[in-house]
């Protein structure tokens, strides 16, 4: 039973050049474990605490200082010695040593990278793959890469209004396989917008980021793509990150970009449209996070014919998750680790969805790492989906990199 005998923490840059925690922990055999902590653009309210300084002349304010100082500092002092044979433990110690709701006090940033670094630290203890060590050996399902190819909302400078325009393939495709058919069209969609004069430049998660007469274009665009690369909707079907929480307001939806303001029923309506029209397969924060009546009549009309995920409505959290789950809001959920900040708290709330029927989507953040992590976590809990990016920039491409010499470990 290994101790540990080492834990580091270190400020580094994340992939939009703003500070974030990295942690290094090292055992007593010497195996050692590096995690680094996603950082969000379009964040919801309930999320846990991201720690910053808040001071205005280191990193305008974004430095993660303190952060580290907790990891070096009491955090190093609680874990030193201690057994990291049992993850639970490990990350329990922490929450207690935090001692807030929210994570306030040291920060999710700094307590989610102890807590993932520790894992990796484990696993190469124990000479077994991250995503054995997660998942044992009931994880062995390859996810679908829902892709990134176009960006608005929060994660581009563009004048268009949903955040992610993403291609999924269907499940009749390996990894490998999929992956080609989405960066195959990813590549046309680029040269269709440069034979249309449209910019090619790229938002925070790789997509094309162009303006556009609407977002109904972007999804027409996108279409044209599909087929130019040689691909059906049947094969290629499209999925939205609407991010809505972004436009909610006094009970009602403004539009930002195209100064429209709608209903919950007009924008249920306007789903239902695209729905009609388009190879659409799951809308992601279709309405807002405090709006659970409109989540309720979202689920009532779509919910039988699309997937519809809450990422800002449940924050990888048990008791908001719960709440949906009895109030029949979403029938999915969005994973992200650092909304709620330790391992074990979000594999307890991929169980409690797969237990309740909802499908996950396990999820990378605007601002990422070249850390892997949640390549080896969707195998290991059989989620079967994966949200990463486009694949350009190598924060994303390193995802789809991991999950392809995964897929070659499982099927040799």
């Amino acid at each position: 039973m290994e101790k540990i005998i080492s834990v580091e923490g270190f400020e580094v840059l994340d992939s939009r050049s703003n500070p974030t925690v990295a942690v290094r922990v090292t055992l007593s055999d010497k195996s050692q474990g590096l995690a680094f902590a996603p950082s969000g653009a379009s964040t919801g309210e309930f999320e846990a605490y991201e720690k910053r300084d808040g001071d205005k002349n280191r990193y305008l304010g974004k430095g993660v200082k303190e952060a580290v100082e907790s990891v070096n500092g009491e955090i190093a002092r609680e874990l030193l010695r201690l057994s990291c044979s049992e993850q639970r433990a490990v990350d329990n110690l922490l929450i207690k040593l935090d001692g807030t709701p929210n994570k306030s006090r040291l920060g999710a940033n700094a307590i989610l990278a102890v807590s993932l670094a520790v894992a990796k630290a484990n696993a190469k203890s124990l000479k077994i793959p991250l995503y054995r060590y997660l998942g044992g050996i009931v994880g062995k399902e390859m996810p679908r890469p829902m892709m990134n190819i176009l960006n608005g909302g929060a994660h581009a400078t563009n004048n268009i209004d949903i955040q992610e325009f993403m291609i999924i393939p269907s499940k009749s495709s390996s990894f490998r396989e999929g992956l080609r058919k989405c960066s195959e069209i990813y590549h046309t969609l680029g040269k269709i917008l440069k034979e249309k004069g449209m910019s090619t430049g790229v938002g925070d998660e790789g997509g094309f980021a162009p303006n556009l007469n609407s977002d109904e274009e972007a999804i027409e665009i996108i279409v044209e793509a599909i087929n130019k690369a040689g691909y059906s909707t049947d094969e290629i079907k499209i999925a939205l990150d609407i991010a809505s929480s972004e436009w909610y307001k006094d009970g009602a939806y403004f539009l930002p970009k195209r100064k429209v303001k709608k209903t919950a029923d007009e924008l249920i309506s306007y789903y239902e449209e695209l729905l009609d029209k388009y190879p659409i397969v799951s809308i992601e924060d279709g309405v807002a996070e405090d709006d659970w009546n409109g989540w309720q009549a979202l689920t009532s009309r779509l919910g039988r014919e699309v997937q519809l995920v809450g990422d800002d409505l449940f924050v990888t959290n048990t008791a908001r998750l719960k709440k949906g789950i009895a109030e029949k809001s979403a029938n999915a959920i969005l994973i992200k680790p650092n909304q709620i900040g330790s391992l074990s708290e979000t594999l307890d709330v991929i169980a409690l969805a797969h237990k309740n029927g909802y499908k996950t989507v396990i999820s990378h953040r605007s601002g990422e790492t070249e850390d892997t992590f949640i390549a080896d976590l969707a195998v290991a809990v059989n989620s079967g989906q994966i949200k990463t990016g486009a694949p350009a920039r190598s924060e994303r491409v390193a995802k789809y990199n991991r999950l392809l010499l995964i897929e070659k470990d499982l099927y040799k």
